[in-house]
């Protein structure tokens, strides 16, 4: 809540998003604010720049362990799927093993193209759930009474169910749509340009 409050004293509010995506809720944000800007996803932003300019630019803040990586590309493409509890997960040990026996970062996954799961528990989760299955059509909530029935029923309709080819469809429109925003002359990409000269240059 500070945070908001504070951000009617800001020169600027700045938004890891891209226009596209949250269209309706920026048009409010831009009668009430001066200066919004979205300037996302960050990473397709980067991906614009040259390799060798990008050796002091890093956009993540711990070290990539490659062992992972190695791992995912000796996989069949489609084939993984990635759990990610976020910053704060509260889940009892019961519901941790559930997951495990059955069995995100929004932004991201969406420019990627990628389907997800939902399991809102606190904060904003809630409303990155409704966004994310019933705004954008791209995930599946998965019920607080987790089970490894359910949660396999969800993961096989998902990879392999109609609903899921539905949903991946979408994503990948979704994709597009970000690779447009930060390409030069997208919407992100100006303003990046926009936010550098008109607030940080000012």
């Amino acid at each position: 809540m500070e945070s908001v409050e504070r951000s009617h004293s800001g020169s600027a509010v700045i938004f890891h998003t891209f226009d596209s995506l949250e269209q309706e809720v920026l048009t409010s944000l831009y009668s009430m604010f001066p200066r919004v800007y979205t300037v996302g996803p960050l990473q397709l932003l980067l991906n614009q720049i040259q390799e060798d300019d990008l050796d002091s630019i890093d956009c993540n803040l711990w070290k990539e362990e490659v062992e992972c990586l190695q791992w995912l590309d000796s996989k069949k493409p489609n084939s993984v799927i990635y759990v990610n509890f976020g910053s704060i997960a509260v889940a009892t040990k019961a519901q941790l093993v559930e997951f495990g026996m059955g069995l995100s970062k929004s932004v991201e996954s969406i420019s990627s193209g990628v389907p997800m799961f939902s399991w809102p528990s606190i904060g904003d989760r809630q409303t990155n759930c409704r966004y994310t299955c019933n705004e954008w059509a791209i995930g599946m909530e998965i019920d607080s009474n987790v089970t490894r029935e359910n949660v396999e029923k969800q993961v096989r309709e998902l990879m392999e169910g109609e609903e899921g080819k539905k949903m991946k469809k979408k994503a990948m429109e979704w994709k597009r749509l970000a690779l447009e925003a930060t390409r030069p002359g997208g919407s992100s990409s100006m303003n990046l340009d926009k936010l550098v000269t008109e607030v940080l240059f000012s």
